[in-house]
């Protein structure tokens, strides 16, 4: 008798450890669609709101470098600038470029219009502003350079974010690149950019070159040495 329950104990005890095994294999693949689901979500959420998520991560990108360096009033300013650039415009208008002219169709249905072909039109104006902005994010460019990679992209946005919002009030279109994240990006972006600029520009260094007279476009174009560094 003892052996035959000695057996059967042993049985139940390989049987507890297959159900605790198989519990485990389970709960792991559960786990591991979760944190997929969890990784693809917040994927597509970087990417369907890039205007925001690709800017943020251009100013903390600043941030951490200017705490690392533990920069000056005028350097902050000028490195946040630089980051706004870069990543801003420069690496979000690129990636718009692409996603206009390589899916241009998904582009429409983003945005609730017609696939007509505007998006190719959209999607090369992009590219060149964001071109523009990585040019412009150099620190040798001057100011000049530096608001010209800010202002064309400023007029873009603003013209895009009143053209949603009278397509809004005229048709009711609430598509996600129409009424979403989006539009606000379109109105604040360029709001951020300039006052960047404005702060970096009002904290220049005040010197002259003897050569060069005190004037308006001396003081943009790089008459002054500190604009030189930027």
């Amino acid at each position: 008798m003892l052996p035959a329950y000695g057996a059967r104990r042993a049985e139940v005890g390989d049987s507890a450890d297959e159900c605790t095994y198989a519990s485990f294999i389970i709960l792991a693949r559960g786990g591991r669609r979760h944190m997929d689901e969890f990784i693809g979500g917040g994927i597509r959420f970087i990417l369907m709101n890039f205007t925001a998520t690709f800017t943020a991560a251009g100013i903390i990108i600043a941030l951490v470098l200017i705490a690392i360096r533990r920069a000056g009033r005028h350097e902050s300013f000028v490195t946040l600038l630089n980051w706004f650039l870069l990543v801003g415009i420069g690496i979000t208008y690129i990636y718009n470029g692409i996603m206009h002219t390589v899916f241009g169709e998904l582009s429409a249905q983003l945005i609730g219009w017609e696939d007509n072909g505007f998006q190719a039109e959209v999607g090369y104006a992009s590219l060149g502003m964001g071109l523009v902005g990585i040019f412009a994010s150099l620190k040798r460019m001057p100011f000049s350079t530096k608001f010209a990679g800010l202002i064309v992209p400023t007029c873009f946005l603003w013209g895009a974010a009143a053209t949603h919002i009278a397509d809004i009030i005229e048709t009711g279109n609430l598509a996600s690149h129409n009424a979403g994240t989006v539009l606000y990006t379109d109105i604040f972006i360029p709001i951020l950019g300039l006052a960047l600029w404005i702060l970096s520009y009002l904290t220049r260094a005040r010197e002259v070159l003897p050569s060069e007279g005190f004037t308006p476009h001396s003081a943009i174009a790089g008459g002054r040495p500190a604009d030189r560094n930027l």
